[in-house]
C-alpha cells in the first residue's frame, strides 16, 4: 500500500515552526516529499543552517507523518533557504507591511512596566506578569528595553541568539513566550556603552525588525527613570499602557510619580500602580498612596518572599516554579486584573516616528 501524498501534506500542516509559530507548509519550508511504498522522506528548508530548535521538527514530523496509516518509516532531512527564499519569507511575515513599520499586530496590547528608580523589582515583575498572562492562555511577548541593565534573558533562562532571516529578526522563544533583549546579542556579561540615539535605534529595531506575529500582549520592561528610552517609547508606541511599580517607602513613591507623570505627558494611558516588595522589610502602603495621588487604581501588592528571589536566580518565573508561593498567587491575581482591563483593540497599523 502506497502512502497518499496529500495525506502527508495535510500531516505537515500540523508541523509548526517553533520560532515563527506557523505551519511549515504556510512558510514554504517543505522542500520535497518522496514516497516509496510505506517509506516517506521529507526535506524541510530551514532559515539558517544551525537552527537550534531542529529537534522540534524531528519530533513533530515523526508524530504527524509517522502516525499516518500505512507509513512504516519516515525520514526527515534539512536544507537551507536561499537568499531569495528568505526575502520572500520576510515579505510574507511582514504581511505586506513596509519596512520602518511597527511589526506588532495592531490588535496587540502593549503594557510598559515603568518605575522612577532602579531596584524596585520591575524586571522580575515584568517576567512573571508575562508568564502569568501566558498561563492564562494569552500569546505573549517580552521586550527588554532596559538596555544598560538587561536581565530578562537570565530571568527566563533563555540565552540563545535570535535568528536573522533576510532583514527580519526572529525572537527566541520559551515555550510559547517570545522575548527580545540586547542581552540576546551579547557575549556573556558584556557591558553596553551607548549614547542616547543608539538606545532609540535599539527600541526601534525591537518594534520594527522583530517578527512578533499575532500576539495578545507585549510586556515591555522599561529602564528606570524618565530618560531616552521612556521618551522613545512615548514616540514609538503612544498607545502603550503604563503599569507603574513602586516599593512601599515614601521616597520610592515620590520617584515613581515622576515616571507616571512623564507617561501622561507623552499621551500614554496609566493602567495603574503595583506595590512591589511589600512586607516586613519595606513596610506597606506606598502603592496605595501613589495610586491615590495619581488617580488610578492600585492593581496589586506583591510580597518579597524567598520563592520569588530563588526563581529569579534560577531563570524560572516563580508563577511556574512555585505556584503556591504568596508572591505567585499575588502575581497571578494581578495578571487576571490586568487581563480584565483590556480596552477595545486599535486596528490601525502604526508607522515608526524617527
Amino acid at each position: 500500500m502506497t502512502v497518499d501524498r496529500d495525506d502527508v501534506l495535510r500531516a505537515l500542516e500540523r508541523v509548526i515552526d517553533p520560532e515563527l509559530r506557523q505551519p511549515v507548509t504556510e512558510l514554504d519550508m517543505v522542500r520535497s516529499i518522496e514516497i516509496d511504498g510505506a517509506d516517506v522522506s521529507v526535506t524541510i528548508a530551514l532559515t539558517v543552517a544551525g537552527c537550534p530548535l531542529r529537534d522540534s521538527f524531528q519530533d513533530q514530523v515523526a508524530e504527524h507523518v509517522g502516525g499516518l496509516s500505512g507509513v512504516r518509516r519516515v525520514e526527515l532531512s534539512f536544507d537551507v533557504m536561499s537568499p531569495d527564499e528568505k526575502a520572500a519569507l520576510t515579505t510574507k511575515l511582514r504581511g505586506g507591511r513596509p519596512e520602518k513599520t511597527i511589526s506588532l499586530d495592531p490588535a496587540t496590547r502593549v503594557i510598559a512596566i515603568a518605575s522612577g528608580k532602579g531596584g524596585v523589582g520591575k524586571s522580575s515583575l515584568a517576567v512573571n506578569l508575562a508568564a502569568a498572562l501566558d498561563g492564562l492562555g494569552q500569546d505573549v511577548g517580552v521586550i527588554d528595553a532596559d538596555v544598560y541593565g538587561h536581565s530578562i534573558p537570565h530571568m527566563l533562562g533563555v540565552h540563545q541568539r535570535p535568528i536573522v532571516v533576510d532583514k527580519m529578526i526572529v525572537p527566541p522563544v520559551r515555550g510559547s513566550l517570545k522575548l527580545i533583549s540586547i542581552g540576546n546579542f551579547l557575549d556573556e556579561n558584556a557591558p553596553v556603552m551607548w549614547r542616547g540615539p543608539m538606545l532609540h535605534r535599539a527600541l526601534e529595531q525591537f518594534l520594527s525588525d522583530v517578527h512578533w506575529g499575532a500576539l495578545d500582549t507585549v510586556v515591555i520592561d522599561m529602564p528606570p527613570g524618565t530618560g531616552d528610552m521612556a521618551i522613545s517609547l512615548g514616540q514609538l508606541l503612544p498607545r502603550a499602557e503604563v503599569l507603574v511599580v513602586t516599593t512601599p517607602q515614601p521616597l520610592a513613591q515620590d520617584v515613581a510619580a515622576r515616571a507616571a507623570m512623564m507617561a501622561q505627558k507623552t499621551g500614554q494611558k496609566l493602567l495603574g500602580v503595583v506595590e512591589n516588595m511589600t512586607g516586613d522589610a519595606f513596610g506597606e502602603g506606598g502603592g496605595l498612596r501613589l495610586a491615590d495621588q495619581l488617580g488610578v487604581p492600585l492593581l496589586g501588592t506583591i510580597p518579597l518572599d524567598r520563592a520569588l528571589r530563588e526563581a529569579g536566580d534560577a531563570g524560572i518565573p516563580v508563577v511556574e516554579s512555585d505556584p503556591e508561593a504568596e508572591s505567585s498567587r499575588a502575581i497571578v491575581a494581578l495578571a487576571e486584573t490586568v487581563a480584565a482591563t483590556r480596552q477595545a483593540a486599535i486596528r490601525k497599523p502604526l508607522t515608526l516616528i524617527s
